[in-house]
This record gives structure tokens, C-alpha cells and sequence, in this order.
């Protein structure tokens, strides 16, 4: 199999190439402003399967640059899935909770009416359904709360903030799955092979159980890293961003355990692990 992986620095691109033998291209390599390019890479490498885990996702600065978000997040990943259609092989994309408004306190399903209320959410749902509107055997694969031993994610602020503050204050009223990266790319290489044998398909959530708060997460990560920091909950009124970020987070992963096999990992154990790498 050669699989072709948009993406090449990123949280879930790393955890790929650590897993798989693929070819990861980095910004250098495929320019997702330039969605012809992106098509023509593509073309020229002739893959057995595409994964684009690549993205526009500076949440808050996607307010002032919705439209390059949306270029990256949008129309790149519909010009990609138009090719792998074209080629009749299998395209899988990864995306987000924030395509949904976070309200009441169900998980969301694949299937319930997105309804983003920001710019990142909005530019990833353009996304979506450009995908499902190229035809072709395609996944997209919701997630939430990404973090590892890579890149920048909540993990490492806390234990970054942690060195020099022994008091936070963390939003405890947004409620999700935090989702360790291997985990993702682990249920990316497992869907392709599914995929490649004809069977699945459509969109899929992925999230870590149980379900928590950002609060919570971060004495978590705390207690298990060590670290003798206090946190109080506040409610996120009280942490303005630019960016309005969903309450509810929580996603309902039974559609892919039930077409793939594949079930929600268990974010605490991932998370010793991550901290184990990353204080090694």
C-alpha cells in the first residue's frame, strides 16, 4: 500500500509516520492555499490511499482570516477528495467537534445538523461537504481535544505553565473527549485498509472516554505528571476569547465501532503515556 499523508509536523501527521510507512508532505511539499496544487501532487504520486491531516487550526486567529482558513480547511480538501474519486481510491479526513454548536449535553451523532459558531468550525464543515459532495469512497473522522508528545496542545501548556505557577484557573463548562493522536492516526490506518477492501465510509466520530472537562483534564494531567498545582473551575464567560468555543463537546462514537471495529480510547491511560515520553 502507498498511502500519501497530507501533513507532516502535525500532532496526528507524526503519530502516522511513526506508525506506517508513508509519504508525508510537509507545507514545503503541498501548498494547501493552492488546491489545484494539491490536486496535482495527487495525480503525479498515483497513491493507493489519501489521508489529509493537515489544517488551518489557529482557532481564534481563523476569526480575523476566515477566508485562508477556508481555502485550507475548505476547498483544499474538496479538490483532494475530487482526485482520489477520479483515481477511484479511498480519501480520509480528519476533522472537528467545532462543527457543531455545543449545545445541551447529548453526544453529538454523525448524522445531527452541524451548526458552528466560529470561523475555524465553519471553514471545517465547508470541508466536510465538500468531500461528500465529490462522491468517491471517502471518511471524514471527527475528534476533539488532540494532544500528545507533539506539537502544541493543552497537555504541554499545563505542564509548561506548571513550572512557573503552583494556582490555575481552567474552564470547567466545556464539556469533550480529550483524543490522543495515536489513537487517531491508529484508527486512520485502520479505516484505509477497511476501506481499501471496499467496505465503510462516510463520517465517523473519535474521541476519548470518559467524557470530562477542560478542568479536570488539567488536574489530571497534573497528579499523574506530578505536579503539585492547584486548579479552580471557572465558568468560560469568565475566559473571553475571540473565538466562542462549544460546551458540549461529546461525541458519539458507536458508528465506528460498528463499521470499523474501532472503540474510543481511554484518555487517561493515553495520557500517562504521553506524559512518560515527554518527562523521559
Amino acid at each position: 500500500m502507498s498511502l500519501l499523508v497530507f501533513g507532516r509536523s502535525g500532532q496526528v501527521a507524526t503519530e502516522l509516520r511513526r506508525q506506517a510507512e508513508v509519504t508525508a508532505l510537509g507545507r514545503e511539499d503541498a501548498d494547501l492555499t493552492d488546491p489545484d496544487a494539491c490536486a496535482a501532487t495527487i495525480l503525479a504520486a498515483r497513491p493507493s490511499a489519501v489521508i489529509n491531516a493537515a489544517a488551518y487550526t489557529a482557532v481564534d486567529r481563523a476569526e480575523e482570516e476566515e477566508a485562508l482558513a477556508t481555502v485550507i480547511n475548505g476547498e483544499a480538501p474538496g479538490a483532494m477528495a475530487r482526485t482520489c474519486a477520479k483515481l477511484a481510491i479511498p480519501f480520509l479526513h480528519v476533522s472537528t467537534d467545532y462543527v457543531f454548536d455545543g449545545s445541551g449535553d447529548a453526544p453529538w451523532h454523525p448524522e445531527d445538523t452541524p451548526a458552528p459558531i466560529n470561523a475555524y468550525g465553519r471553514s471545517k464543515l465547508a470541508g466536510e461537504t465538500a468531500i461528500r459532495d465529490a462522491g468517491g469512497h471517502w471518511a471524514v473522522l471527527r475528534t476533539s481535544w488532540v494532544f500528545s508528545p507533539h506539537g502544541a496542545n493543552f497537555v504541554k501548556t499545563m505542564l509548561r505553565l506548571s513550572e512557573t505557577r503552583d494556582a490555575l484557573s481552567v474552564v470547567e463548562d466545556q464539556i469533550g473527549g480529550p483524543t490522543p493522536a495515536s489513537g487517531i492516526a491508529a484508527a486512520l490506518l485502520s479505516m484505509v485498509g477497511t476501506m481499501q477492501a471496499g467496505q465503510g465510509g462516510g463520517l465517523y466520530h473519535y474521541a476519548g472516554a470518559p467524557a470530562t472537562s477542560w478542568k479536570c483534564f488539567a488536574r489530571e494531567t497534573f497528579e499523574r505528571a506530578g505536579r503539585q498545582v492547584s486548579v479552580t473551575g471557572i465558568p468560560t464567560v469568565d475566559y473571553p476569547t475571540p473565538a466562542q468555543r462549544p460546551l458540549n463537546s461529546r461525541l458519539d462514537c458507536s458508528c465506528l465501532e460498528a463499521d470499523f471495529g474501532i472503540s474510543p480510547p481511554d484518555w487517561r491511560d493515553a495520557l500517562s503515556q504521553t506524559l512518560k515520553e515527554l518527562t523521559s
